[in-house]
């Protein structure tokens, strides 16, 4: 080997120190400091959390789309041709507050009539009564009198009525967003046959076949559910409801106003519409958007949980992991209740702020491939003209490989 290293040349000679120093470095390195620091990874990780008081719920989830709750379709109920419209869309009214008039041409004749026919029917009951002899004869013609009376008055006061008819007002507060309806127009009400919600054609005004105008209001809004059959029974009116719209990251707040006794049915399974009423007051609600809503059943507060991770179950016994004041680890065994979402309910066997081993883990990763004697698994080539395997003396790992021969 003397011989063999003396023929070689200052460049392999070099080569060669510098492979063994790396090797020698690479021994170090890996079962000195490594293995020390893979040791101190290796400790295991406690992590505790205290058990505390939270508030658990149980509730009925479902999605449906915000609607006004306030929505009036307003047309005349009388006939007439308009003769002024005083608002447009998209205008917020009051309620009570002007829309449109109709003339008052024929609805004044035909109160005057109806009042004329009144005032001669008591004047023709006046002396029936005046000349009646207390006969059954006369006592019939002061009845039949009455009755006369009595039509001649519900016709004046219907008539009364259609005259107070030619102004139509706001009956709520809200949102103007339809307005069909233009001056000219003839307008039939309800007694013309089609319910108020039409115009007359043939006078050349605009086509009103839906409601003249229609209010929405934009203070108290409304969401509908569908509730399965199996969970309908949960859920009562005057229940809680929390409703997040699409896009929000808080929900509103509302209450259950109905539950639908019809049921739908949807693949087979029923279904039961039910309404909740969103609190008046939110902001940022709009006609149409979807939203989800939880239905809250029950609500309990001060309730003891811990994350369910901590809790270990074998053979129906529970228990936990206490961690004492001066850092002690003990086995002790709990009772537990209900569990919402990631949290157990404790009913005994803690106390608020005990705390429990949350988790444990150990970090670190692949040490790596050994080689039969423990040590690193090197492969590589030695330097040119470098024979024989590795340094004399150097143990603890397995080398691959040879002189690199070119």
């Amino acid at each position: 080997m003397l011989r063999l290293w003396r023929r070689t040349g200052p460049l392999v000679r070099i080569a060669a120190g510098v492979a063994v120093v790396g090797l020698v470095t690479a021994g170090v390195w890996w079962f000195g400091i490594r293995d020390a620091s893979a040791s101190d990874a290796a400790s295991p990780t406690t992590r505790t959390v205290a058990a505390s008081l939270t508030t658990m719920q149980k509730s009925v989830s479902g999605s449906g789309t915000i609607t006004p709750a306030v929505q009036e379709d307003v047309s005349f109920e009388v006939s007439g041709t308009v003769t002024a419209v005083d608002v447009t869309a998209g205008q917020t009214v009051t309620a009570g507050q002007t829309l449109a008039t109709v003339d008052t041409l024929q609805l004044n004749a035909d109160l005057l009539s109806a009042q004329a026919s009144l005032a001669s029917a008591k004047a023709k009951l006046s002396d029936a009564t005046d000349s009646s002899d207390g006969s059954t004869s006369a006592k019939a013609q002061i009845a039949a009198a009455q009755a006369q009376v009595d039509v001649a008055q519900s016709q004046a006061d219907s008539a009364q009525t259609a005259m107070a008819g030619a102004t139509l007002t706001a009956p709520v507060a809200g949102l103007l967003t339809e307005v069909n309806l233009e001056v000219g127009d003839a307008v039939t009400g309800s007694s013309g046959g089609d319910g108020g919600n039409g115009s007359d054609p043939s006078a050349g005004g605009s086509d009103t076949s839906s409601a003249q105008f229609v209010i929405v209001g934009t203070d108290a809004w409304q969401v509908e559910v569908s509730v399965s059959d199996a969970d309908v029974a949960n859920v009562a009116v005057g229940d809680q409801a929390e409703v997040t719209p699409d896009g929000a990251t808080d929900p509103v707040f509302g209450t259950i106003a109905s539950i639908g006794l019809l049921s739908t049915s949807s693949q087979g399974v029923a279904a039961y519409p039910v309404t909740v009423d969103i609190t008046p007051g939110q902001e940022g609600l709009h006609d149409g958007v979807s939203a989800d809503v939880d239905l809250v059943y029950e609500r309990r507060t001060d309730v003891l949980t811990i994350p369910s991770l901590a809790v270990t179950t074998t053979d129906g016994t529970s228990t936990v992991t206490k961690v004492a004041a001066d850092g002690t680890q003990s086995t002790v065994e709990v009772t537990t209740g209900e569990t919402s979402g990631n949290l157990t309910e404790i009913t005994a066997g803690l106390s608020e702020g005990d705390e429990v081993v949350l988790a444990v883990f150990t970090p670190g990763g692949n040490r790596g491939q050994q080689g039969e004697n423990g040590g690193p698994q090197l492969q590589g080539n030695f330097p040119e003209g470098f024979q024989g395997g590795p340094p004399e003396g150097f143990t603890g790992g397995n080398f691959q490989g040879g002189p690199n021969n070119g």
